[in-house]
């Protein structure tokens, strides 16, 4: 086999390996920052991000007991994380905190997009908390260290509610999501399954004079080969003080991801 195959192939088997050690190790040099504690509600009772996601949606070639699957995993996630306090100069991890997803923990089989394709896995479906924390995150002045977004666009915009790419996907314990506390003020993350909702908070124990505005900036989609189409655009928000004047325009993200369904294309969007 030649040189640059075998390090290919040698790269292929440890490569997992290796990202899960620098993971742990990432972990182990911060333990301080990473371990939060948990306060209750009537000590933050200043809302600074709420936001709300479906459970249940109609998804053509979907099983649908992967989507009651991956309400079992979100209740477990949401038990692990429901009520974190992030203190100045602290760090939310989320998988430090809800730990590696597995069968004997309760952990069951949920939707999962492997190398472009939808399959299921133990665990899957924990994208929809990732994707709401994130997104809840962008509303406030924590800073966001580290978030990985999908490669791949696998759905039409039906019943869309906020702009394309500002998700965050996660795979155990490589594609994590983690939250900086930047600030001099604490923050409290409140969590809650519902019968038909995925329901989220980000409250202070003071008022918040900051706000902003999440918007998509450009949008495009090409056509870049035969039955080959991408889509692209850039996610900014704006800032306003506490008398709603805005005071910076800041970029939040450049999204690209390879599309598998056919699109409409025109100009714009």
């Amino acid at each position: 086999m030649p040189e640059s195959r075998a390090r290919t192939a040698a790269r292929t088997v440890a490569g997992p390996a290796v990202r899960r050690m620098r993971r742990e190790l990432q972990w182990r040099r911060c333990p301080t920052e990473l371990d939060l504690a948990t306060a209750p509600p009537d000590d933050f009772p200043h809302t600074v991000a709420h936001h709300a996601t479906p459970l249940f949606r109609r998804l053509a070639g979907v099983e649908d007991q992967l989507q009651v699957n991956k309400v079992v995993n979100l209740r477990l996630a949401v038990a692990r994380l429901d009520g974190v306090v992030l203190q100045p100069e602290q760090r939310l991890s989320f998988w430090y905190r809800v730990r590696r997803p597995t069968r004997r923990r309760g952990f069951q089989e949920g939707l999962v997009l492997r190398q472009g394709r939808l399959d299921k896995g133990v665990g899957g479906g924990l994208c929809q908390l990732t994707n709401l924390i994130h997104w809840m995150t962008l509303y406030t002045p924590l800073t966001v260290v580290e978030r990985w977004r999908h490669s791949y666009d696998m759905f039409p915009d039906i019943g869309r509610t906020q702009p394309f790419g500002t998700g965050a996907t996660c795979a155990w314990p490589v594609l994590d999501l983690q939250i900086e506390n930047r600030t001099t003020v604490a923050f409290r993350l409140a969590l809650r399954v519902t019968e038909t909702e995925l329901q989220g908070e980000w409250t202070a124990q003071v008022p918040i004079a900051t706000s902003y505005e999440v918007y998509e900036a450009h949008h495009a989609m090409t056509n870049d080969a035969p039955g080959v189409f991408t889509r692209h655009n850039v996610i900014r928000r704006r800032v306003f003080d506490g008398e709603h004047v805005q005071v910076d325009d800041e970029l939040v993200t450049v999204n690209q991801a390879r599309m598998r369904y056919q699109p409409f294309l025109e100009s714009g969007r």
